[in-house]
């Protein structure tokens, strides 16, 4: 066996005493959302309930879900593995590089579990996160090589593995609008302007793709062919945070959603759940909309839409209530963003803040600006190099991990606040960026360097 083989075999080995090491110390985790995916509940995308159903069939439903919890963390260590494997090559590193950039991909995994305020291992617990992380790895794994080596059949599989994200988390669906602008740059520098037609229908077809599996697997589930609902009252949440009294106006006032945007300020003025009692500051107004987010949805939007449409003949079905209480949800944001878009806007931007903080590190006063700087500093040194030289591939990389995050915390920020399991997708990529854009530079100043002085010799 070649020494390359035995360092790969050692590493894939390390991974996965790793994380079921890990699975062995902290077993199934369940957690509030848990139940939900269990369930296949009609809020929840598809593919996380697949899974889980999957095993609990075979296996019974304790032992199913221990056996999924066991395949979560043979797939993560597995991502991992495959990621670094591919840019060790790529950017021929030692194993010194590559263990870097192993290190980099377990970091969001020790951070959820010993830093964050959740305090989870996400690969042991049933929860989308576990599932979707690995996927996340392997998507940047084809995008990559799409955009380094140009093959139509890693387009397809980066492209595919964005749309097994967005059938896990909805939020995701981001990845497959990162597939197509990432594609399209391509075009554009080979000047391959006829070809947009190529990606343009192949986004179209991933989201009508993903819009028929949902209503058909909620049609399998529920009897309703339907998709999820609760996107609409998620929205409306921040959307309502950001209106003033007067802006209920813009409805009827005998109609049915001044009387719901009537009865919902009310109750959020009550509680002091609006931008107006948020606070001077930054941090306090950011803090102030991420404390109360919750509790303005459930315990008003969500309760009162159940209240209303449970007490209607023939709408005690659940699925119908939720169906109706979205759909109202969307007519009530058709009419208020527009009167407090500028209120919401700032709120979105703040969200947003916070969201590109939690994707490279923790919310603290210290690390925000830290986080901010890195940012800089990542953007200016991946535009230098590049500069310098256009066959750069770790300014690539950075502008790619970079694009990745900015999506994932624009997409997140519109219906909910940028939680740190959200966020968490964007980390290790953009540290290992980091990383290969760093040593590229410091190679090609040693380099620089050498060659001045063979000359001067």
């Amino acid at each position: 066996m070649t020494g390359d083989r035995k360092r790969s075999l050692f590493i894939f080995i390390g991974l996965q005493v790793f994380f079921l090491g890990m699975y062995a110390l902290h077993g199934v985790g369940i957690y509030g959302d848990s139940e939900q995916y269990i369930s296949m509940h009609i809020h929840r995308e598809p593919l996380y309930p697949l899974f889980l159903a999957l095993f609990r069939m075979a296996a019974g439903e304790k032992a199913g879900l221990a056996l999924a919890v066991t395949v979560q963390n043979i797939f993560a260590a597995c991502s991992i593995f495959l990621l670094a494997e591919y840019l060790r090559k790529r950017f021929s590193l030692g194993t010194a590089g590559e263990l870097v950039l192993v290190a980099i991909q377990l970091a969001p995994h020790i951070v959820t579990r010993y830093v964050s305020s959740y305090g989870i291992f996400v690969e042991s617990s049933i929860m989308s996160e576990a599932l979707c992380m690995p996927l996340f790895q392997l998507y940047v794994l084809f995008l990559l090589r799409m955009v380094w080596e140009d093959r139509r059949a890693d387009a397809f599989r980066a492209l595919a593995f964005a749309w097994l994200l967005s059938m896990t988390r909805g939020q995701m669906m981001a990845a497959i609008l990162v597939w197509f602008v990432v594609r399209c740059f391509m075009l554009i520098v080979s000047g391959q302007f006829r070809r947009f037609l190529f990606p343009l229908l192949a986004v179209v077809c991933a989201f009508g793709l993903r819009s028929l599996a949902v209503h058909t697997y909620n049609y399998f589930v529920t009897g309703y062919f339907m998709g999820n609902t609760y996107g609409q009252v998620n929205t409306l949440t921040n959307v309502l945070y950001a209106c003033d009294r007067e802006d209920g106006e813009v409805f009827p006032e005998d109609s049915l959603e001044r009387r719901f945007f009537d009865q919902f300020y009310a109750a959020a003025d009550e509680i002091g759940a609006n931008y107006q009692y948020g606070g001077d500051t930054f941090a306090e107004r950011v803090g102030h909309l991420e404390a109360w987010h919750d509790r303005l949805k459930f315990d008003v939007l969500e309760a009162g839409f159940s209240g209303y449409y449970w007490s209607l003949e023939g709408t005690e079905d659940y699925y119908t209530q939720s169906r109706l209480s979205d759909e109202e949800a969307g007519r009530m944001l058709a009419g208020l963003l527009p009167v407090c878009l500028g209120q919401w806007l700032y709120d979105y931007l703040l969200l947003c803040t916070y969201g590109f903080i939690r994707s490279i590190a923790v919310v603290h006063p210290l690390l925000n600006w830290l986080a901010l700087l890195l940012y800089a500093a990542a953007v200016g040194a991946a535009a230098w190099q590049f500069g310098r030289s256009r066959r750069s591939d770790a300014s690539v990389f950075m502008a790619v991990a970079l694009l990745a995050i900015a999506a994932n915390v624009c997409a997140t920020s519109v219906t909910i606040m940028c939680l740190q399991r959200y966020m968490i997708y964007g980390f290790s990529v953009f540290y290992m960026a980091l990383f290969l854009l760093g040593r590229e530079i410091l190679n090609g100043v040693l380099r620089r360097g050498a060659g001045t002085e063979l000359k001067t010799e």
